[in-house]
């Protein structure tokens, strides 16, 4: 038997080899390429880039960049049609502008046991106007069939030096080999940032001589790399997660300085010293923070004579949110003044918060603005300042050495609360006196969710109870958000929630939107299910997860809830005389490992009275990837916890 399994075994993975013959050495395609069928390192692939090369430097007659590209791409399946549709995106600045050449594309398909290769005409490739800057160029390769083979390349040329090209190692397909190979003269120098958190493959550079020369018989070393990484898995987006150009494994350049053959040096990265004094005297950013208000036109007698700073700030950023309103627009450098925002009661979240500011800076409480990327714009790099990286502006507050963050862009936001959207770790507080720095962006208060739920059997054996809630921090938020803006819908979200419970008598028992947490009650008919004698009871009413969020084999970014928080869950039912239990679920006790998180089920009976309760609590806000599997396991358990059931049997006289 042993050895019938192993031949099995073994003819199972010379079948599952002889398919795969792929050449990921070069970009020719070759015959294996092509009947190659599968790709068993990740069967969920449905496309496959064996080979892609990129060749960045600066030529030599006109200094413009031109960056050279190869890809050679296996269809695996119909899914995979998508990658052969190519989206060049070029960049213009007025009369400068980015172009592309030499675009070469090729279809190789094995029709009746004979290689069919069909190229691009150059009258398919198509240039569509993409917005003021940006222009994209469009091919789809022709002939595409599930086990096609693709390959394109083309030239980029760019008069723009101020970013080098850069390279995406990791895309939405695995990828078997992936090289990049940039030529940087020595006058332009460049911060190198490596994404991803994944060692190269291969990572050699030299210097080649005299590589770049100019008209006056100057001339440039020039620095070269080679970079390869091979073997590199699809990037899946999962729940749970930041921009995904967070984790993309990709080389970047930002400039640094650049050298002229005469000598004279321009540092275009800048420190943040010399960016604070840019940004103070900047018109859209430190000339409206500067700018003072008369606090007569905009707040009551009341606020301006409160001597309690707290209650002074609670009040003027109230004001702010109720009379102003934002216009979806993040944009920290755009044309939306302050002034424009009064004029009109509309504006981006810059101006609003700029107002906020300089109402609390004239009531004298001690506030500076902080800049923030948003967590779908990606973390803004530490290593040098890059403006362009922050999507955001908020406040920050100190009263009586308390610091609360404030954004006055949603109604619904306590005073202290900011939009889960800016909690991306950390932003950067601008203070023109006393310079700027990094600063932690942490939710105000915990956010917890508690569910009470009690049954019992009323005269008609019918059974009856109610549901009792409360919700904390950004649980309340969105509870409150979806209550209060449409209370109809609200409540026919909730009855589709429970189609085995009838629900009446629904009330919100917690003071207004303002309120710093949501509370519900409601009475509830439970219908359960019955089989002969047997009563299946499932003791949740409520489910804090319908499912495991996480699906994937292996994640390699971390999971990131973007706050702590913790579920409570009590259960209480009272059993009549015609009853009794015979099967209750098992207690659990799981945690996550160094104590990071818990679930804590408990079911009991004492006399007529069964307790169910179920804690669980995520102690960090953010888990490395190394918790992937942990966590994993731990919702699994969530899960099945909460498709438990109590079984009661009818008494027999």
């Amino acid at each position: 038997m042993k050895y019938t399994a192993l031949l099995l075994f073994l003819s199972f993975y010379i079948n599952i080899n002889s398919q795969e013959n792929y050449n990921s050495e070069s970009y020719r395609v070759t015959l294996g390429d092509i009947e190659s069928k599968t790709f068993s390192k990740d069967s969920t692939a449905n496309a496959l880039v064996i080979y892609e090369k990129g060749n960045s430097y600066v030529s030599k007659n006109d200094f413009d960049l031109r960056t050279e590209e190869k890809h050679k791409i296996k269809i695996l399946k119909r899914e995979g049609f998508e990658h052969a549709t190519v989206e060049i995106h070029l960049y213009s600045n007025g009369s400068r502008v980015e172009k592309v050449e030499k675009i070469l594309a090729t279809t190789y398909t094995i029709i009746d046991g004979e290689v069919i290769k069909t190229k691009l005409d150059e009258e398919n490739i198509f240039t569509e106007k993409y917005d003021e800057n940006h222009t994209l160029v469009k091919f789809t390769l022709p002939n595409v069939k599930v086990g096609s083979v693709i390959s394109y390349s083309y030239t980029i040329i760019s008069p723009f030096m101020m970013k080098y090209h850069g390279w995406d190692f990791q895309g939405s397909i695995p990828k078997l080999y992936s090289e990049y190979t940039p030529s940087i003269p020595g006058n332009w120098e460049y911060n190198i940032k490596l994404v991803g958190g994944q060692k190269l493959a291969i990572n050699e550079s030299e210097v080649e001589k005299n590589c770049l020369i100019a008209g006056n018989g100057a001339s440039s070393h020039c620095f070269n790399a080679r970079y390869v990484m091979m073997d590199i898995p699809a990037f899946i987006e999962e729940d749970y997660m930041t921009s995904k150009s967070n984790y993309l494994i990709k080389i970047e350049y930002d400039l640094k300085t650049f050298r002229r053959f005469d000598g004279t040096l321009d540092h275009i990265t800048k420190t943040w010293k010399t960016v604070d004094k840019e940004l103070k005297t900047h018109p859209k950013i430190g000339k409206q923070l500067n700018k003072s208000v008369d606090l007569e036109e905009f707040l009551s007698a009341d606020i301006i004579n409160e001597t309690d700073l707290l209650k002074k700030a609670q009040s003027i950023f109230k004001y702010v949110q109720n009379n102003y309103n934002w216009n979806e627009e993040y944009l920290i450098f755009s044309e939306t003044s302050v002034k424009d925002l009064i004029k009109s009661k509309s504006g981006n979240v810059a101006s609003i918060n700029i107002l906020l500011h300089n109402l609390l800076n004239e009531s004298g409480i001690e506030v500076n603005p902080l800049l923030v990327s948003t967590r779908d714009n990606g973390f803004p790099t530490k290593v040098f300042p890059v403006l362009y990286d922050f999507n955001y502006l908020i406040v920050q507050v100190n009263i009586n050495d308390k610091k609360f963050m404030l954004d006055a862009t949603d109604s619904f936001l306590n005073f202290g609360e900011i939009p889960f959207r800016c909690l991306n770790q950390y932003g950067r507080l601008v203070d023109f006196k006393n310079g700027s720095n990094w600063v932690d962006l942490k939710p105000y208060k915990p956010s917890n969710i508690f569910y009470q739920a009690n049954l019992h059997f009323n005269e008609n054996g019918d059974l009856i109870g109610d549901i009792k809630s409360k919700r904390t921090g950004y649980h309340a938020f969105y509870k409150k958000k979806s209550f209060y803006s449409n209370k109809n819908e609200y409540l026919d979200k909730l009855e589709n929630t429970f189609p085995y419970i009838g629900i009446s008598d629904f009330d919100v028992t917690s003071e207004g939107k303002n309120s710093e947490d949501f509370k519900e009650a409601y009475n509830v008919e439970y219908n359960f299910d019955e089989a002969g004698n047997n009563i299946y009871l499932n003791p949740f009413l409520v489910k804090f997860f319908d499912e495991n969020p996480f699906k994937l084999q292996e994640r390699t970014y971390p999971i990131d809830f973007g706050y702590k928080d913790s579920y409570f869950y009590m259960f209480k039912f009272e059993l009549n005389d015609n009853y009794k239990i015979v099967e209750m679920p098992q207690p659990k006790n799981v945690m996550l490992p160094n104590g990071s998180g818990q679930i804590l089920f408990n079911a009991t009976q004492i006399g007529n009275t069964v307790n169910v309760s179920l804690k669980i609590a995520f102690k960090k806000s953010i888990y490395n990837a190394e918790y992937y599997t942990y966590l994993k396991e731990f919702m699994n358990e969530v899960v099945n916890i909460q498709n438990n059931t109590i079984i009661l049997v009818q008494k027999t006289n």
